[in-house]
């Protein structure tokens, strides 16, 4: 080993610096200019109803009109289920060339309160099915063209949407410099507790601690209380609640004890020893969000020496929309096990969660089975969601702004953050040119909605009653 001045041990490969990184990105936007990411021209030959045909190919076949229907709710309602409609209408646009770690799905519907293991109370992203490796800039208009349709919905005029749509961009912007400029050990354990809102508005503050207060009412032993009851043996059982949770066939059931098996084998052994010592009592279909309508999912009832439960849910994973139809070419980051991602879309989900979120679920794994992929979790532990259309309009803009903060710091742990704020910069440019897509997509996809609403009328697609 070489002790030349100023090198303390060995000779080492060059450490990449923050300003290196930053620098890289400001040098970006004579390659592809900020003011750039405001065009959004859709390509002639766009079909947002094929898009959704080659979803339903993949679905449930009996829960697709139910799908539909949710879709068609309201035009806020549409804009959550169409992850891989926009997925398609960004590929081509331009870029700023840094990939990181995206939710690939974060409309402001997709954050949400939740209690952390240590049972603190944590406003996190909370939805993961098409995480992914991908362009920064995908998460960060799909987050504030939701913020444009939601305003519109709650009634806003178009002025007042752009002004929520660009606070939401700037927040992001300013987040996201104040994530780096705290140390990256330290930047991958800032809490996202909830202390009752402390920086937002009094009307805010009060939604925050009734949120909050409603969790407790939402733990897994309430919920277990109301979705089950006590056989003869004193084993727990799901209560049939069609279409939403339904008990599967016998031969479903027959292959349980092998799935949790195989998923054991992704959580920690302390999470493995715990459920050891729980047995299979009832599992059942269910029904979940809006884009997930007719996924494969199911709960799955646990009962311990004691006669308590444990609930979880294993979701299907596919391939995640920004790849399927955005065309992204997964690079992947540092600490993704690159085999098991090609073998497992449960491993894509969960390995990006924990990267994204500050605190994950101890209970998260994942199982391939007869070529399906799932992701497991525990089902419902004080889960809440802000209710959008209720909210005051200043709760409103603090709920924008919070769901901005916390994107921003979910991209901030990954390596190439550091050129995103160098492209960004302090200006208005960049959220000023995102604030203008986001507009023009939102119009966009009222159209859509629309032209899903007339596919209905002609009879192309039935809608379930609600």
């Amino acid at each position: 080993m070489n002790r030349a001045p100023g090198r303390l041990r060995f000779d080492h490969d060059h450490v990449v610096t923050h300003e290196e990184r930053y620098e890289s990105g400001r040098a970006a936007r004579s390659r592809i200019p900020r003011s750039s990411q405001a065009h959004y021209v859709p390509d002639a030959a766009r079909d947002p109803l094929g898009v959704l045909d080659q979803q339903h190919a993949r679905r449930l076949p009996d829960l697709v009109p139910l799908r539909i229907a949710r879709m068609l709710q309201d035009p806020f309602a549409f804009y959550r289920g169409t992850a891989a409609i926009q997925a398609a209408d960004l590929a081509g646009l331009p870029t700023s060339g840094a990939d990181i770690v995206i939710c690939g799905d974060a409309h402001i519907a997709n954050f949400g309160l939740f209690a952390s293991p240590e049972r603190s109370m944590v406003f996190d992203l909370n939805d993961f099915d098409e995480a992914t490796t991908g362009p920064w800039e995908w998460d960060l208009k799909r987050m504030v063209t939701s913020v444009v349709i939601a305003a519109r919905g709650r009634g806003a005029s178009d002025a007042r949407a752009r002004e929520a749509a660009l606070h939401a961009a700037r927040t992001y912007r300013d987040a996201l410099h104040q994530s780096l400029g705290v140390p990256v050990t330290e930047r991958f354990f800032l809490p996202a507790v909830v202390r009752g809102g402390r920086q937002f508005g009094k009307k805010t503050q009060r939604v925050v601690r009734d949120l909050v207060a409603a969790s407790e009412k939402r733990t897994s032993e309430r919920v277990i209380s109301r979705i089950t009851e006590r056989a003869a043996d004193g084993s727990l059982h799901l209560i049939e609640a069609p279409p939403r949770l339904t008990h599967v066939p016998p031969e479903m059931e027959s292959v349980v004890g092998e799935v949790l098996a195989r998923y054991s084998r992704t959580v920690s052994p302390d999470i493995a020893l715990l459920l050891s010592q729980h047995t299979v009592t009832d599992v059942a279909r269910r029904v979940v969000g809006v884009g997930s309508v007719g996924t494969r999912c199911f709960i799955v009832v646990l009962t311990g020496p004691h006669g308590e439960a444990l609930i979880l849910q294993i979701k299907e994973a596919t391939d995640s929309v920004v790849q399927e139809f955005g065309g992204v070419e997964r690079e992947e980051v540092a600490g993704i096990d690159r085999e098991r991602l090609g073998e497992h879309h449960g491993y894509r989900v969960t390995a990006k969660q924990r990267i994204l979120q500050a605190v994950s679920d101890p209970f998260l794994g994942y199982v391939t089975f007869e070529g399906f992929g799932f992701y497991v979790r525990q089902f419902r532990d004080r889960n809440v969601s802000f209710d959008i259309d209720r909210m005051a309009e200043q709760t409103f803009d603090d709920y924008a702004f919070a769901c901005a903060q916390l994107l921003a710091r979910a991209h901030s742990r990954s390596a190439n953050a550091a050129f995103i704020a160098g492209y960004i910069g302090h200006g208005d440019v960049l959220p000023e040119a995102v604030t203008t897509w986001a507009l023009s997509y939102a119009d966009q996809s009222h159209a859509d909605y629309e032209t899903l609403q007339a596919a209905v009328v002609s009879g192309r697609y039935e809608a379930a009653p609600l």
